[in-house]
């Protein structure tokens, strides 16, 4: 049964977002004083007592503004009318009516859409008075809240928008899908990745660098396989970061790092892999993600053999020999389906297991083949390989002393498993225990 979708639309700066964040009942939505924080349309599964709907935070609305980005909020905000089944038109009692509120409602009237009159702010029984000129605009159902604080309205708001929802009864549905975070430096071409694998304009895309800066994730089937999708906003250097909206959108952007199954790095083929690119990779590794570095842009780029690219990347960072390696352009959409395919082989390889038997026989021959040299006269000796878990492959290999394990040596036994196994595009966790530790 399809989830009842809400749109929340409003001017900025009314609460859209502390709304969405106060019924999700986590931090999800960037909230700032700034208005305009929200850009795209963001789309957050909630639920209320067992009943489940998806939540659509939109940027705020601005009629008669010339701005670059004005008109592509509205653009955002349209689909989500579109899209919901409820729209959830927010104003402040703070600042009381304005002229903006006026427009936004005969916006709103057109769709002939359900629309929930939210007057947010109310903090007060003085502001509660003062809340009725907000009949003014014509509907015929409000409801006050204090989205901040959540003791004024939201329980009841949530009772009425989900009334006419069941109760979802299988609480044991596992989402199957391979999650995708879509990874890199501003401006590299995230977001038109995003919409040309989605055919859709569905984040907002800019040649100002930090146009996307809240995660975008947006679900898509491909060759019977249901894939998420999730836009970030870039990561430049710490050094760079200002504190605010845009360290809460790093923040959000390593959260969707942790959360994916495969990282999809994007590098600006015309620039190269640069070192802050090495550092978001390193990022992927470290949580034990897949990895796609994709080079975007590469019809920009001349005379140049995908083969001597991937030569060149080996020699600048060969911690990254394990990632695949795409050379795309979102422009003309060369190669772009090779993503999905990409990352269903790389997610193969993150679930795959090793019996144990197999697994023993290759790290033993690896030691026969070169065994370790001897410190202070004392030999390592392996007693007994085993895979602990899987994303990511991880491996434990039992050895009489942890002492005598060197890191060339690691980096060696490392080495033999992926010529044996494979994992390509999926880091691996070898870690060495000595009798008496625990697994």
């Amino acid at each position: 049964m399809k989830e009842k979708v809400i749109a929340v639309i409003g001017r900025p700066n009314v609460g859209k977002s502390t709304l969405v964040n106060r019924i999700a009942g986590r931090r999800l939505s960037i909230v700032d004083d700034k208005p305009n924080i929200t850009r795209d349309r963001i789309y957050i599964e909630a639920e209320w007592q067992g009943k489940n709907f998806v939540l659509i935070d939109t940027g705020g609305i601005v009629e008669g503004n010339d701005d670059e980005f004005v008109s592509s909020i509205n653009s955002q905000v349209d689909i989500a009318v579109q899209e919901s089944d409820l729209i959830l038109f927010t104003v402040d009692a703070k600042t009381g009516l304005n002229p903006y509120d006026y427009d936004i409602a005969n916006k709103l009237r057109q769709t002939k859409k359900e629309v929930l009159l939210v007057v947010n702010k109310v903090d007060s029984k003085a502001q509660e008075a003062l809340a009725s000129e907000f009949w003014a605009l014509g509907f015929d159902n409000m409801h006050l809240l204090s989205a901040l604080h959540g003791d004024v309205g939201v329980g009841d708001l949530l009772d009425i928008i989900t009334k006419d929802i069941e109760v979802q009864t299988n609480s044991e549905i596992e989402d199957s899908s391979i999650k995708i975070a879509i990874i890199g430096r501003p401006n590299a071409g995230k977001s038109s990745i995003l919409n040309n694998l989605l055919n859709q304009k569905r984040a907002i895309v800019s040649d100002i660098s930090g146009t996307t800066r809240d995660s975008i994730d947006e679900e898509i089937v491909f060759d019977n396989v249901l894939y998420r999708l999730i836009d970030t906003a870039g990561i430049r250097k710490k050094s760079k970061v200002e504190y605010g909206v845009e360290m809460f959108s790093v923040d959000r952007s390593i959260k969707a790092i942790k959360d994916c199954d495969v990282a999809l790095l994007v590098v600006d083929s015309t620039q190269g892999l640069s070192d802050q690119d090495k550092k978001i990779a390193s990022l992927a590794e470290q949580y034990g993600k897949g990895l796609i570095i994709a080079f975007n842009k590469w019809d920009l780029v001349n005379n140049v053999q995908t083969h001597k690219y991937e030569t060149e990347i080996e020699k600048d960072a060969p911690f990254l020999n394990y990632a695949h390696k795409l050379f795309i352009s979102a422009k003309t959409g060369q190669r772009l389906e090779q993503i999905f395919k990409t990352a269903l082989i790389t997610q193969k390889e993150r679930e795959k297991r090793i019996s144990t038997g197999l697994l023993n026989k290759v790290v033993n021959e690896s030691y026969c083949l070169n065994p370790p040299s001897s410190i202070k006269g004392k030999n390592l000796k392996i007693y007994y390989s085993t895979q602990a878990k899987v994303n990511p492959p991880s491996f434990v290999i039992f050895i009489n002393n942890k002492d005598l394990i060197q890191d060339n040596y690691k980096r060696y036994m490392l080495k033999k498993l992926r010529e044996n196994f494979g994992f390509k595009g999926t880091p691996i966790v070898v870690s060495y225990r000595q009798k008496g530790d625990k697994l």
